[in-house]
Order: C-alpha cells, then structure tokens, then sequence
C-alpha cells in the first residue's frame, strides 16, 4: 500500500524515497514515539538552558564553556535532523521523504555527528590542559585558539561527509525506493541500488575507523593522562572529585560511541542482528547524547548549577 504512495519512480534515481520506520514494530509506532518524544523535549530544554546561561553570563566566557556551547549547539541539531520526521512516522504515518530531502538529512546526520566527536576531543583536550598543564591554560587555549578549534569540528564533518552524497547520486536504485529504517543515512541508502557499493562501503569504513576512530584513541588518551595526574593529587577529596567528574564524561562518550559503531558495523557485516534492534540503538547515539551532555557537563559542573538555581529562584 505504501509502495503506491511513491509515484513517479525513475530507473536511476527515486523522487521520493519511504521510511518505514521500526521494522516488525509498525503497530507499536504509536507508543513507542512517546519515549522518543519525552527524550527529545528533554533534549532541547536541557541544551537551551546551557546556552541561554553561558550567552548571557559574561563569566562563563570561558574554553570549558565555549566549547559546552558548540556541543549543545551540535545536539540541538543532531536530534533535531532526525527527531521530528521519525515523530511523523510514528504518529501520522507520513513515511514519505523526497529523494534530495533524504540526501539532506543523510548528509546532516553523518556531518553532525563527525562535528560532535571532534567537540568531544576538543573538550577531553580542554579538561587535559586544565588539569596537566594548569599554568598554561590560558595561554594554551585563548579565544582565537578555540575559534579556531570549533571551525576545524565544523569544516572536518562537511569535507569528510561530503563524499557520501557524491557516491549515493553515482548509484542507479532501479526503482527500489523503500528504506526500513526511521530517518536516512548512507549505508541504508546505498544497500538499495542496483550496482555496486564497494566504494561506499570502503570510504564508509575509512571514514569510520581513520575519523572517529582516531578521535575515540585520542579521547582515551587525552583521559588516561588526565587520570594519571588525578592519582597524584595528595587529597582524596580532590581524586574522588575528579573521579566521579572524569567518570561521568566517560560514560556519555561511550554511549555517544558504542551503539554508533554498532549501527556502522550492524550494516556491513551483522546480518544476524534483529532489524528492530538495529534500528533502535541506531536511533538512541542521535538522541540519548542531546539528554545526557547537559546533565553531566552542564548541571554537573558547580558554576551552571549555581546560575540555573538562581534563574529558576528569579523566576519564582
């Protein structure tokens, strides 16, 4: 019935494209968009809140806050390129996406999600400096060093995903049209021409482990140094603080990078792995990152706590 929806199909290239959203769980759409609702609304109130409190606190002006910015500027969008038409599946069944629409979101998520693993390192870099060569901070990091850096996340996506769109416009689709998946993105497109994907299997994989790959190495390493220096604190007050600082920001960068390495591998070589959880997991390293950044180094950081207790005691 859907697959009549998609008029004016051609041989090479699609119009129209249909998401069909959770595959096996079509008839749970309905409740299911809740949880992914309630995580979304989180995620742009939480991340809103970050900004609102560092744009207007001049004292926040900062390294450490400047790039909290970016990261919640880059999870605004991140859910949001894929939040709200995955809402209109679920809910209205509006499972068409035009064929360059879908080109676009594909490009967005992937660029977005490259930016924010280079935020990620830019702040392990940060918390590095700040904690191994104290004296040097501001000297290291000053205000054209950190537009510099937020360029660079910004210009590494966009050159390293570009690609994606010129290997999907080479391949023919021969009228297959319909991705079982909820939002686009490069590796469900390409399975559906009918020519072959060796390359975009191969820029894919490069892409994957020489990118975020070395980014995930340099975070480790950028943390295991960080933790070294912790260790020679002389107060255990300051270690466990440190600790349970450092802890928390390694537990959210392990689920920004485990279920998206997952889904990348999941579409090359686990085809074993039920669709339904495949897409879910897939769905969660877009959207479960936006709720958690706030929380962990926004609120968990003493000076925003204290602004968002007195935003909310001025309100009241």
């Amino acid at each position: 019935m859907m697959s009549a929806s998609a008029p004016n199909d051609t041989a090479f290239h699609p119009s129209t494209f249909i998401l069909l959203g959770i595959p096996g769980m079509q008839d749970q759409h309905v409740w299911v968009a809740i949880p992914f609702c309630s995580l979304y609304i989180l995620a742009l109130a939480g991340n809103s809140t970050i900004l609102y409190i560092i744009m207007t606190d001049r004292t926040l002006h900062e390294p450490m806050y400047l790039f909290l910015c970016l990261l919640a500027i880059t999870d605004l969008v991140l859910c949001s390129t894929t939040l709200p038409k995955m809402l209109t599946i679920f809910w209205y069944r509006s499972h068409i996406i035009s064929y360059y629409g879908c080109l676009t979101q594909m490009f967005f998520v992937h660029a977005v999600f490259a930016t924010e693993s280079a935020v990620l390192l830019a702040m392990a870099f940060d918390r590095y400096v700040a904690i191994c060569r104290p004296l040097h901070y501001t000297s290291i990091l000053n205000a054209a060093v950190i537009g510099k850096i937020g360029l660079a996340c910004v210009v590494r996506g966009l050159l390293f995903v570009f690609p994606f769109v010129i290997l999907i416009e080479r391949l023919p689709f021969c009228g297959h049209h319909i991705i079982p998946h909820t939002y686009c993105e490069h590796m469900g497109i390409a399975k559906l021409a009918c020519a072959s994907i060796k390359p975009n299997t191969i820029y894919g994989l490069t892409v994957a482990l020489s990118v975020t790959g070395m980014d995930v190495i340099l975070i480790t390493t950028s943390y295991s140094l960080i933790l070294q220096a912790v260790l020679r604190l002389p107060s255990k007050d300051a270690q466990f603080r440190a600790f349970s600082t450092c802890g928390a920001h390694i537990c959210v960068i392990l689920v920004f990078y485990i279920p998206a390495f997952f889904s990348f591998f999941t579409h090359r070589f686990g085809h074993q792995v039920p669709p339904h959880v495949h897409i879910i997991l897939a769905n969660l390293y877009l959207l479960v990152p936006p709720v958690l950044n706030p929380l962990v180094y926004g609120i968990n950081t003493k000076q925003i706590r204290l602004r968002i207790f007195s935003f909310f005691m001025w309100r009241g």
